[in-house]
């Protein structure tokens, strides 16, 4: 299902009470994309965590559909995640040990016996349409861009409809990082998803629908 994205009044602080994101507003339709920048310590990943519910002490409302993310309990938060958002990261969190299939339907080994070959064949599906031989070695001799693109297919394994990603090229090569860009574009435009991306990667931002800005904790 993929969701609209209304935040209003967003604060978040640090353990100590101090601002570290205060953004007012930011509506974001079904299916659209988003791209954040702003220099080192602006905020972004903070912002990515509070729309991921991964961010603690916050207040006012990241709104996903009928949801909003700061109310419910850490159990409630997770369980949203685990139904509608995916996640890639910088540094591609895989295990070096696995093949791509393996990594990128891990999420089975934790889901209830009859959803398990469906997320497995999910995950290939996944792998396939991004270029990936399911079957082949671990991952531990995957070049950047083929880590990313198993990490890609991890998060989309479950098919959220909302896809937030922090930094996903800052660790490929220009050739991996344009081919990421594209693939991420491509699922949102056309395979519907609400793609939210953190990014300096001006090739990336580009591909976006939509750019936020963020200086000093808040919008430029």
């Amino acid at each position: 299902m993929t969701l609209p994205l209304h935040v209003t009044d967003l604060m978040v602080r640090s353990p100590r009470g101090a601002p570290l994101l205060v953004l007012p507003h930011l509506r974001l339709g079904a299916g659209q994309s988003l791209g954040i920048r702003g220099p080192s310590g602006a905020g972004k990943t903070t912002l990515l965590h509070a729309l991921a519910g991964l961010a603690d002490h916050v207040s006012g409302q990241v709104r996903w559909g009928e949801t909003n993310l700061v109310a419910p309990s850490m159990a409630q938060r997770a369980a949203f995640r685990a139904r509608h958002i995916g996640l890639i990261f910088q540094d591609f969190l895989l295990f070096d040990e696995l093949g791509p299939l393996a990594n990128a339907a891990i999420a089975a080994l934790y889901a209830p016996k009859n959803q398990r070959d469906r997320l497995r064949s999910a995950a290939e599906q996944r792998l396939q349409g991004l270029g990936i031989n399911s079957e082949t070695r671990t991952v531990a001799s995957f070049s950047g861009g083929e880590r990313q693109r198993v990490a890609v297919a991890r998060a989309l394994a479950h098919d959220p409809g909302i896809l937030l990603a922090d930094e996903p090229t800052a660790s490929l090569d220009r050739e991996a990082a344009d081919r990421l860009a594209q693939d991420l574009a491509t699922l949102s435009r056309e395979g519907g998803k609400t793609l939210i991306v953190v990014s300096h990667d001006a090739v990336l931002l580009d591909r976006m629908d939509r750019v936020l800005t963020l200086r000093d904790g808040g919008p430029a």
